[in-house]
């Protein structure tokens, strides 16, 4: 059985196809103008690239959106920087987005730049998380950004991630 995500993958891979057949079509058995045959070739080849980089989602490729304001870090993983490769590294979290002190439906990864002082704060968390302290994560905008916040771009690089125990669920007295 094929997942959910590949089957829409190969639908939406299935559907471009007929599009660009339909095209060849019209290229083909039409008298339009080569200029207009050419500009609807470049249109749907944009269109193509497009939707590419707009459902790279589906397949599971981390998001560069803004962290979500509360979470709960389930892992992260260290891609140092390598500067004799010009690599500038970057840091993946997976975490389960809170709002209103409930979690979301699903998790989602996130890529940052890689810093060092957040290699070891998350680092810490998630040995806090393996020893079975469950990590709750918060978002704050850096001090000092020089702007209005909201004048900012949506990005990862003026955040200060803290993270905290998740405090454990009192049972109730007999």
């Amino acid at each position: 059985m094929i997942p959910a995500v590949s089957s829409q993958l190969l639908l939406l891979s299935i559907a471009y196809a007929l599009l660009a057949f339909l095209l060849l079509i019209l290229c083909l058995g039409t008298r339009w103008h080569w200029g207009l045959k050419a500009s609807l070739v470049v249109l749907v080849s944009g269109f193509y690239v497009f939707s590419f980089q707009t459902f790279r989602g589906l397949a599971g490729w981390p998001a560069e959106d803004e962290l979500p304001r509360q979470f709960v870090l389930l892992s992260a993983v260290f891609d140092e920087p390598s500067p004799g490769r010009g690599h500038p590294g970057a840091i993946f979290l997976w975490v389960h987005p809170m709002k209103d002190d409930a979690p979301l439906a699903m998790p989602r990864q996130f890529k940052l730049p890689y810093e060092k002082d957040l290699h070891r704060i998350l680092g810490d968390g998630i040995k806090k998380a393996r020893d079975g302290n469950t990590q709750l994560g918060e978002t704050e905008p850096k001090r000092g950004t020089g702007s209005l916040p909201w004048l900012r771009p949506a990005s990862n690089d003026k955040v200060e991630i803290k993270l905290r125990d998740l405090p454990r669920a009192q049972l109730p007295e007999k």
